[in-house]
């Protein structure tokens, strides 16, 4: 399980940036710039597609980057799916060097651009080398399943969660986000659990997962929950019927705070040297 075949790095970010910018989001932003081309070079587009505030959006994110004093970026809104073929737009893509979305709904972005030529364009800057950033809606898009809704004040049900394809920037994965402000580990459990082959990726408000490679690294506030079933040896999905609770064994469960890495290859996460991490803080 790997970052989809491309040498682009991915910033999959939990959420939470509406309020006063932290110095957590500015560390973010700051690491996605430094893979964009750094603050000299980097080129930015800010999608506003999954967001019906694009105005509130934009507003939020020069305030951000006023803050780094970048200004080499601009907005892209996709309001209607014919947008997705506009020549205009797909310029604008092909002279970024860093995409990146902000949240919203996550399928907005899966149903105004998915299989259009803006979507291809993407994909293929992203293999040639693009970094691509996004919060909330624009984090969970990225992975090959989009979680769409699911309840997280209730045991895990058969059927209670609502999956759609994703943009496939990160194979065989889930991502959900406001992970664990929401309570929302019981819908990740259970969409590992309806989908085995899949990784379960539950990111906290104001953190991040870098996605370089082979691994991933977690920056900000908060932690990154992995689930993954590789190990499960037993599920009764096949057997129940719909509203039932799911019964399930040996699934893993890891949760990696700031520092902390995670190699996507091996479905494992990688020791750290505590002694040194403690020292560096």
């Amino acid at each position: 399980m790997t970052k989809k075949a491309g040498k682009g790095s991915l910033i999959a970010v939990g959420g939470g940036e509406s309020g006063n910018i932290t110095e957590d989001s500015l560390k973010i932003i700051e690491r996605f710039l430094e893979l964009s081309g750094g603050s000299n070079k980097a080129k930015i587009v800010l999608m506003t597609v999954a967001t019906d505030d694009p105005e509130g959006a934009e507003k939020r994110y020069r305030a951000v980057f006023e803050r780094l004093k970048f200004t080499n970026f601009e907005f892209l809104e996709i309001a209607d799916r014919s947008e997705s073929f506009s020549d205009a737009v797909l310029k604008k893509i092909e002279n970024a060097t860093g995409l990146y979305f902000t949240g919203g709904s996550q399928l907005h972005v899966t149903a105004l651009t998915g299989g259009t030529p803006l979507q291809e364009l993407i994909l293929d800057k992203f293999n040639k080398g693009m970094t691509i950033g996004g919060t909330s809606a624009g984090a969970m898009m990225m992975s090959s399943s989009t979680l769409l809704s699911g309840s997280s004040d209730e045991a895990p049900k058969l059927g209670a969660i609502e999956v759609a394809p994703g943009m496939e920037l990160l194979d065989r994965s889930i991502i959900d986000t406001h992970f664990s402000q929401r309570g929302r580990h019981g819908r990740l459990l259970l969409s590992v659990a309806h989908n085995p082959q899949v990784l379960g990726i539950g990111i906290d408000e104001r953190t991040a997962m870098v996605v370089d490679g082979d691994k991933f690294e977690v920056v900000g506030e908060g932690a990154v929950t992995v689930v993954c079933a590789k190990n499960s040896m037993h599920t009764n999905l096949p057997y129940i019927k719909s509203e039932e609770i799911i019964g399930i064994f040996g699934v893993d469960f890891h949760v990696l705070p700031e520092g902390y890495k995670y190699d996507l290859a091996k479905r494992e996460p990688i020791v750290p040297d505590i002694k040194k991490m403690v020292e560096g803080k």
